[in-house]
C-alpha cells in the first residue's frame, strides 16, 4: 500500500487509515480486524483517550504488542472525562493535554505516541497554551508530531499560522466537500497534511450504499435530502460501472495532494476486506469532475 509523509513530519502512513472508534470492547474480534488491517499494508491506526472512555486505548495497545514497529499510532487528547460517570467537557489546557498524554501512554502500554491531536478546538481556546503543550511534548520525546482534529475553518487557520502541526483530521467525502472550498489547497501550500476521516459517508457511499441511504438517510444528510441520496447513488453507480464503491469513494478523496490518509472504521474483519482490497488508482480529470457535478460543494456555515 502508497504511503505518504504526514506534512513536514518524519512520519508516513499508509494511504488508508483503520480509525479505531468502532472496533467495539471485545478484546479477541478488535485484534482480529487491526490484524487483518496490517496484513493488508495499513500501517496507521486511529485512536482517542475518549473513545469507551479509555478502553479503546487499552485495546488497541494489547492488540500492536510486538508489532511497535509495524504501526504509527495516532491518539487524541482535550476531552477532560470521567469513566466512572461516563461524562466529560472540554478541556485544552496545557496541564490536561500533558497529564493526557502520560494517561494515554499508560493505557496504550507504549513509550511514545507517533502523532498527537487536539481533540477538537474553538475560536476562543487559549490556543496559544494548547500549543505550547504540544510543543513540550514533542521536545520530551513523548509524541514525535502533533495536529488536531477540526472541521473549523478558522481554527486551522490559527493553527497553522501558530504553530507546527503536520496535519489536520476532518471529514471529507464525496457527499461531504466542504474541505475543497477554502482548505484543502490552503493546507496544501502550507506542507501540511489531511487525514479524511467518514470517506464513506456512513456507509452511503460503499458497496452497500442503497442498503445504508435507507437504513440512515431517511431524513437526509447534510444539504441533501432522501430523494437526492438515492439520485446520487444511482448516477455514481453508472460513472463507477460495476466496479467497487467503497474503491470510488476512497480514491476520490486521495485525489486531493493534501490527503495523506482515508481514515475509515471496521467493526469487522469483512469492512476491513472492502476497504483494502480497492485499487489505488487516479481518478480521471473527467471522472473527478462528474462526481463534482451531481455532488454539492457545501460550505462551512455553523463551523467556524
Amino acid at each position: 500500500m502508497n504511503k505518504n509523509q504526514l506534512g513536514q513530519s518524519d512520519l508516513y502512513v499508509s494511504e488508508l487509515t483503520l480509525g479505531c472508534m468502532s472496533l467495539g470492547t471485545d478484546s479477541k474480534k478488535a485484534r482480529g480486524i487491526i490484524d487483518r488491517a496490517l496484513n493488508a499494508g495499513i500501517n496507521h491506526l486511529d485512536t482517542a483517550d475518549l473513545y469507551d472512555f479509555g478502553q479503546n486505548e487499552k485495546i488497541v495497545g494489547d492488540a500492536i504488542k510486538g508489532k511497535r514497529d509495524q504501526v504509527i499510532l495516532t491518539s487524541k487528547v482535550g476531552n477532560n472525562f470521567n469513566k466512572e460517570k461516563q461524562d466529560w467537557f472540554w478541556d485544552p489546557s496545557r496541564e490536561h493535554i500533558e497529564d493526557g498524554v502520560k494517561d494515554s501512554l499508560h493505557r496504550l502500554g507504549i513509550d511514545y505516541i507517533d502523532f498527537y491531536m487536539l481533540h477538537g478546538g474553538t475560536i476562543d481556546d487559549a490556543i496559544g497554551e494548547s500549543i505550547e503543550a504540544f510543543e513540550n511534548l514533542k521536545k520530551e520525546g513523548l509524541i514525535r508530531a502533533y495536529g488536531i482534529s477540526s472541521i473549523r475553518p478558522n481554527v486551522i487557520r490559527e493553527y497553522v499560522q501558530r504553530s507546527n502541526i503536520d496535519a489536520v483530521m476532518m471529514q471529507y467525502s464525496m457527499l461531504d466537500r466542504r474541505p475543497e472550498e477554502e482548505i484543502l489547497d490552503f493546507l496544501h501550500e502550507n506542507s501540511i497534511s489531511v487525514l479524511a476521516r467518514g470517506p464513506l459517508a456512513k456507509g452511503m457511499l460503499s458497496n452497500r450504499g442503497l442498503e445504508q441511504i435507507e437504513k440512515k438517510g431517511r431524513n437526509g444528510f447534510l444539504d441533501y435530502s432522501y430523494d437526492e441520496l438515492e439520485t446520487i447513488h444511482q448516477e455514481l453507480e453508472t460513472i463507477n460501472d460495476g466496479n467497487s464503491m467503497n474503491s470510488l469513494a476512497l480514491n476520490y478523496i486521495l485525489k486531493h495532494p493534501a490527503v495523506a490518509s482515508a481514515v475509515f472504521g471496521a467493526s469487522s474483519v469483512s469492512q476491513v476486506d472492502d476497504n483494502t482490497s480497492f485499487e489505488s488508482t487516479s481518478l480521471t480529470d473527467e471522472t473527478y469532475r462528474k462526481i463534482q457535478s451531481i455532488t454539492k460543494a457545501i460550505q462551512y456555515t455553523n463551523h467556524r
